[in-house]
């Protein structure tokens, strides 16, 4: 019995370990991708070109929280969940606010330096969805990152075809469209993930009915 326990403690420890070397290159990834879409974005005046910035940003401050609670306590990653829910909320107001703006100053982006951005971006999500693939269906921690590496795709390729309209309309309104449409994607992701984390920490205190919160 000893030994079998102990067998399960180094395989536990070990795929938390590989856990955050994953977190480690997809943070990284997602910081390097923000700083290219913000000064792509400004350069191109695209809207959903910031849009998939602010949410690169978010990514590498939920990998950056989603590191430092690999091995913690379920109720601990429920919390951690439930900021990872917050931050994608705080993206679609970001995007909306964006749009906004747009509305009020139309103009025609820069689809060439759109579609450049673009496809860097998609490459990149793709590789960090790639990479968390093997534990989408992890606890709540790893599940929320891949909730949001996938999202990431798709906004990659929502970009995409923004910056192909663009070019093919020779018009500004795609660019809002898409933005739009990752307004809608992320308000969809966040109440996922805060549902998610609802329930992880609400089965946590069910659990520990004797301990005190907080």
């Amino acid at each position: 019995m000893a030994d079998s326990c102990c067998g399960k403690s180094i395989e536990v420890r070990a795929l938390q370990a590989k856990q955050r070397r994953v977190l480690v290159v997809v943070l990284a990834i997602n910081a390097a991708t923000f700083l290219m879409m913000a000064a792509a974005a400004f350069a191109a005046g695209s809207s959903s070109l910031l849009s998939g910035g602010l949410d690169n940003l978010g990514d590498a401050l939920t990998y950056a929280l989603s590191l430092a609670v690999v091995g913690a306590s379920a109720r601990a990653k429920a919390r951690v969940a439930l900021f990872k829910g917050v931050l994608i909320l705080g993206a679609a107001v970001a995007v909306g606010v964006q749009i906004a703006w747009r509305l009020a100053h139309p103009a025609v982006p820069l689809f060439e330096t759109m579609g450049v951005a673009a496809l860097l971006n998609l490459g990149a999500n793709a590789v960090c969805l790639w990479l968390l693939a093997p534990y989408r269906h992890g606890d709540v921690n790893m599940s929320s990152v891949w909730e949001c590496s996938r999202n990431d795709v798709w906004e990659g390729v929502a970009v995409l075809a923004a910056a192909a309209a663009v070019w093919a309309f020779g018009s500004g309104w795609p660019d809002l469209v898409v933005a739009t449409a990752l307004l809608l994607l992320f308000s969809r992701s966040a109440l996922r993930v805060l549902g998610s984390a609802r329930r992880e920490l609400a089965a946590a205190r069910s659990a520990a009915p004797g301990q005190p919160g907080g």
